[in-house]
């Protein structure tokens, strides 16, 4: 191991544990609370994809409405790796709390906004809060709970994920009919105060010893700099390149290119100088570590593409309402927080990841080629088959991924290797939902009929039309449609590729006195060598 990965493991070490395993009565009053604070969180988060067409009408912003997703989008992924290590630093509870906090007061905000740039500046701080509150419950819960029960916790935690990207457009849909989207926004804001409340009486803390003055000082002001600016810098021209500003714009070159250096000095910094790294390099040294990571970059694009593209093809293809697409898309969630639990059950009881994961990425694969099958006359009960296969595969990838990758590190990255896992995962998230809008778009513009080409740069609505020219244009809202829908394959095909190199090596804890390098494929060596050593014994003492 190089001098500067054997210090930043010494510094990681010399951290305040923070493992604090609770009895179950107290264990359960804790998981409900981050249960409903995670639901809350990605309420917020998936509600406002069904208010965007009234909120642009409000505030005059038809033409920049998707900039209020994708800044939330922007400001999520950008410190996710942050709160890993403030976590380490500034112990569990504060950090959590303060997330909680930031999101409250954004959506409070996002209620009064009374413009356009009012409304995505807010949206942007409830996107830093909701990624505070999605890393720091799963990384709580790998707290207080022992790594043999983790799956089976992990496993309700992603339940709550699938069934707040469901309950998130239902509510705001009927805070629509009833009231105003403001009103969705004020009741997310008390119910925000209120598990912000519990949370502070009930979590339980292990504040770090130092004083404050002193954990400033472990802060990693380059690392964080250097990649909240790479971050940015290119998730903004990703996001926006072709649709709000040209590709071969001297600004879109020019952020990508700084956004490049960026992250380049990023990887330098945490390499080479950085005492308590956000993305320890060591970690890169596991290939299995690798693998998962790369793999959760791919199902993070899949699974983002197909929130926001489903509904999409059954709100233009077919025409149907709001809540008629969110219905049918019910039948995904319901699949993903089944089998999220069922597969935190079966890794619990079993000790052994490997088959879900391995299951998860096949159903998920199998799901996505059978969405090739939709057309514009598929009946909603044909739809709702693949959509339940992918729920299948989905539930059984999201968490079990999470607790494979803690198995495969050392206690005292814990904290890190979550947050970077979910830092891959909102990266793959907003690649893939660029690609896929470029995709669209492409697709759209080459169907269209000539006098109706202007619709591509519009996937929100579809104009009155006569009945011939309304099947032309929605004949090619069904080809962009499944363009999206066959770069889902391949994403997830290579996921379950990736499987071939994942060992699985149980639920065993990693010896945090050994060099990380040393633990999960070394640790299978050391092991297999163990083994023959004492066969080789019982062999000796036979022949005696």
């Amino acid at each position: 191991m190089m001098r500067g990965d054997l210090e930043t493991t010494k510094a990681e070490k010399a951290l305040h544990d923070q493992t604090n395993i609770l009895p179950l009565r107290q264990l359960m009053v804790v998981f409900a609370t981050l249960a409903i604070t995670l639901l809350i969180a990605f309420i917020d988060q998936n509600g406002i994809s069904i208010t965007l067409p009234t909120i642009a009408a409000d505030l005059n912003a038809e033409d920049t409405i998707s900039w209020a997703g994708t800044s939330s989008l922007i400001a999520n992924t950008t410190f996710q790796m942050l709160y890993g290590r403030f976590s380490d630093i500034f112990g569990r509870k504060a950090v959590f709390l303060s997330a909680i906090g930031l999101l409250a007061l954004a959506d409070l905000l996002c209620g009064l906004s009374r413009n356009a740039a009012m409304f995505y500046i807010f949206r942007g701080i409830a996107g830093i809060g909701g990624g505070g509150i999605t890393n720091l419950a799963m990384i709580i819960v790998s707290d207080v709970v022992t790594l043999e029960q983790r799956g089976k916790y992990q496993g309700i935690i992603g339940s709550m994920v699938g069934l707040g990207n469901v309950l998130g457009p239902f509510l705001a849909a009927a805070f629509m009919e009833r009231a105003t989207w403001r009103a969705f926004f004020y009741m997310l804001s008390p119910l925000g105060v209120i598990v912000g409340v519990i949370c502070y009486f009930f979590l339980p803390s292990k504040p770090p010893s130092d004083d404050f003055k002193s954990s400033v000082k472990k802060i990693d002001y380059a690392g964080s700099f250097t990649s909240s600016l790479g971050v940015i810098l290119l998730l903004i021209p990703i996001s926006g390149g072709g649709a709000y500003f040209p590709w071969n714009s001297a600004m879109v070159i020019s952020m990508l290119t700084i956004g490049a250096l960026a992250l380049v000095s990023f990887i330098v910094v945490e390499w080479k100088f950085a005492k308590l790294p956000m993305m320890p390099i060591p970690i890169f040294k596991n290939k299995v570590v690798v693998v998962m990571l790369v793999q959760t970059f791919l199902f993070g694009a899949a699974y983002q593409s197909y929130l926001y593209y489903i509904p999409l093809y059954l709100q233009n293809a077919h025409q149907f309402s709001v809540m008629h697409s969110a219905a049918i898309y019910v039948s995904l969630v319901v699949c993903q927080s089944v089998f999220s639990i069922l597969s935190g059950q079966y890794i619990s009881r079993t000790k052994r990841y490997g088959e879900v994961i391995w299951l998860g990425f096949g159903f998920w694969t199998l799901g996505a080629g059978l969405t090739l099958i939709f057309d514009r006359n598929t009946k909603p009960g044909i739809i709702v088959i693949p959509l339940l296969i992918v729920g299948i595969g989905v539930g059984f990838i999201f968490q079990p991924t999470l607790v494979a990758l803690q198995a495969h590190s050392i206690k005292s990255r814990r904290a890190v290797i979550t947050s970077n896992r979910n830092f891959f995962r909102c990266a793959g998230g907003a690649c893939g939902l660029a690609i896929s809008a470029a995709i669209l778009q492409a697709t759209l513009r080459a169907n269209l009929p000539a006098e109706f080409k202007y619709l591509s740069s519009s996937t929100y609505s579809i104009p009155q039309l006569s009945s011939d020219d309304m099947s032309r244009v929605l004949d090619a809202y069904m080809a962009a449609s499944r363009a999206v829908f066959i770069l889902q394959i391949p994403l997830v095909g290579l996921c379950l590729v990736g499987c071939l190199l994942i060992k699985d090596s149980g639920l065993e804890p990693i010896d945090d006195t050994k060099p990380e390098d040393t633990s999960s494929e070394s640790r299978d060596e050391e092991e297999g060598v163990s083994r023959e050593k004492t066969s080789n014994r019982d062999d000796e003492n036979g022949d005696s």
